[in-house]
């Protein structure tokens, strides 16, 4: 771990940069105020500047995107990788041994080799320590660690919604999550899936039936807090607006459970996390609420007539669920304030 206690200047390198996460992760690193921005890279736009690419990022908008070079990216103090998942892998095995690295691709999420190769279909690059602070345990683990393993979008708001819940025992491990994103999650990689005439105004489910990447990372970081075996079913769906998540999960009551039972759970928990807010009974989690925000809102109600608990998460997809998260890790791995550069309150309407 890194332990700055005296003014310096540290290099932030991107790999990715051209992407959805990397141009959030660039916008992220403009206002924070101890990193500046080293390396900018890319894969097949590289040649081009920043502002052609994100013209939203004026400060660097005559920054040229450099191809993703151990030389290039080895000479920062931390190095984000938002590459497509599969490609960090071969990166770092390039960089320097002692330098920090997050890493926002799924390549070395998993813990076990057998669901990597099941649902990625590709080597198996190794396991680094899975860095979702709010998770038991995992922020000192971060603070000590030089390479982090950033969580996916979905896994984040379901995770973080749901682990308390289940590390106390009040309800049952058979968990069934149906989650809604915007487009932007599928990455910048043109698809027809993706045309605004095919999405603006309709709803549609995909990768239904267990197939989804993220299951076995959902159910990894959930097994984990609650300390037993978890199984998730777990249904996608994509939502017809740029950005932002919303996952509804529901699992059986454990007997005599109620709902200020689980809201005083949620709220214990997370009552001194900056990032994760639980509302109050009666108010429910939207997306607009997080828009470019680190935050989390989750709210839990109990179904009496099912007996099931309804467990809500809104999350900004690019930011706690990808650029933000990744930054959030990067401070702690360098020993700064967790919440430097990050901010819990959103841009709605």
């Amino acid at each position: 771990m890194y332990a700055y206690t005296f003014a310096v200047t540290i290099t932030a390198a991107v790999a990715g940069a051209s992407g959805y996460a990397g141009g959030e992760l660039l916008r992220l690193l403009l206002g924070h105020p101890d990193l500046c921005v080293g390396a900018v890279a890319a894969g097949t736009k590289a040649g081009r500047t920043v502002g052609e690419v994100h013209p939203q990022l004026v400060p660097l908008a005559d920054r040229p995107l450099v191809a993703a070079d151990s030389d290039v990216l080895g000479e920062a103090d931390v190095v984000f990788l938002a590459l497509p998942h599969g490609e960090s892998a071969s990166i770092v095995r390039r960089l320097p041994g002692d330098q920090c690295i997050v890493d926002l691709g799924a390549d070395f999420r998993l813990g076990d080799e057998s669901k990597w190769k099941a649902f990625y279909n590709d080597s198996y690059a190794g396991h680094w320590l899975y860095g979702m602070p709010e998770l038991p345990g995992v922020r000192e683990q971060v603070r000590e660690s030089i390479r982090v393993a950033n969580p996916g979008c979905y896994p984040t708001a379901i995770a973080l919604g749901l682990a308390p819940l289940l590390a106390e025992g009040l309800i049952d491990s058979r968990v069934s999550v149906v989650a809604a994103s915007g487009t932007s999650g599928a990455g910048r990689t043109p698809s027809e899936t993706l045309l605004a005439s095919q999405v603006m105004g309709s709803m549609s489910p995909y990768k239904v039936g267990g197939v989804h990447q993220h299951t076995p990372e959902i159910e990894q970081a959930l097994t984990h807090a609650a300390v037993r075996d978890v199984v998730v079913s777990f249904t996608p769906l994509l939502a017809p607006m740029p950005r932002g998540i919303l996952a509804t999960s529901s699992a059986d009551l454990a007997p005599g459970v109620s709902a200020e039972d689980l809201h005083e759970c949620l709220a214990g928990a997370y009552s001194r996390e900056r990032f994760v807010t639980v509302l109050p009974p009666g108010q429910w989690p939207h997306t607009a609420a997080t828009l470019g925000s680190n935050a989390v809102h989750v709210q839990a109600v109990a179904d009496v007539h099912s007996g099931r608990a309804i467990v809500i998460a809104a999350i900004d997809n690019l930011v706690k669920g990808a650029a933000g998260q990744a930054l959030q890790n990067a401070n702690l791995m360098l020993g700064l304030d967790e919440g430097a550069g990050l901010s819990a309150a959103g841009m709605a309407p």
